[in-house]
């Protein structure tokens, strides 16, 4: 799938592709990749309601394809009603049944445009500016939280046994989603993708394979690619989307951004003064 950015100031283009790997029957992962909105959801519930929810998360996010005046708290809301719809699919299965959510959206913070980052869950949000690759989100799992322990090594998360067990889901009772608040650059490039991708590839293979010059939708299908040559283990979902003009220069400004405290979202949004010590940075 390939896409582009409306008549804005802001101009991306975009690449997406989807899979659904070598070992698995149905593809429950779900991905939008439509100005403003890049998202990927990777559902859970198996043959019954996986694939139903995923598809949920996107449906209410599709309203806000085209919008070129969205807020955080728009966002914030449509988080809400996604989380309503799934919760109400779980509750019509014997098995339950959740999702993840993860990806960008972009906004008008003091009319100045930004991408909110959205998470809930273990899909992955990346960005690579200036040969540097970068996590934005952290996960919700049992493994990331072994790792902000010290019981678990970033590296061992790829193969430790309970890497598919998250913390956060949508459709969860008592999951919220984490949010930051980032300006738009100009010359990122940004990453959206299940951990069907992240399963079965390094940052480093990442880092590498983003830098190798291709389109977006090239790049997309080339990670997907590479993700099932290494086993294919999962559904495996990307979104790779360029900024080509219309954010702000990466040396003129702070292009760091922050958290956002997601109990604040929907009124008034308060922004960490730091960023996150968790996120892993890769540099070229």
């Amino acid at each position: 799938m390939i896409g582009s950015s409306p008549a804005t100031d802001i101009s991306v283009t975009s690449g997406s592709h989807t899979d659904t790997g070598l070992r698995r029957s149905v593809n429950e992962d779900a991905l939008l990749a439509d100005y403003p909105v890049f998202i990927v959801a990777d559902g859970m519930g198996g043959h019954e309601a996986g694939d139903r929810a995923a598809a949920a998360v996107v449906e209410e996010f599709r309203a806000l394809v085209g919008r070129e005046d969205l807020r955080p708290e728009d966002v914030a809301a449509t988080v809400e009603r996604a989380h309503a719809a799934v919760s109400t699919i779980a509750a019509g299965t014997t098995r339950g049944a959740g999702s993840t959510l993860t990806g960008v959206v972009a906004v008008r913070q003091h009319d100045i445009p930004h991408w909110l980052v959205v998470n809930v869950g273990d899909s992955r949000v990346y960005r690579l500016l200036s040969e540097r690759l970068e996590q934005l989100t952290i996960d919700h799992s049992v493994a990331q939280e072994m790792v902000d322990a010290g019981q678990l090594t970033r590296e061992q998360m790829a193969t430790y046994e309970g890497r598919n067990v998250i913390t956060r889901a949508m459709g969860g009772e008592g999951s919220r989603a984490d949010f930051w608040l980032l300006p738009i650059v100009t010359g990122e490039r940004i990453v959206v993708c299940s951990d069907g991708l992240t399963g079965e590839i390094t940052d480093e293979a990442l880092r590498a394979g983003l830098m190798m010059g291709g389109s977006p939708a090239q790049t997309a299908h080339s990670l997907v690619g590479q993700a099932l040559s290494h086993g294919g283990r999962d559904n495996i979902s990307t979104i790779v989307l360029d900024v080509v003009a219309g954010g702000i220069h990466p040396r003129l400004e702070d292009t760091t951004g922050g958290f956002v405290h997601s109990e604040s979202v929907t009124s008034t949004i308060e922004v960490a003064t730091a960023r996150s010590s968790r996120r892993r940075t890769t540099h070229g």
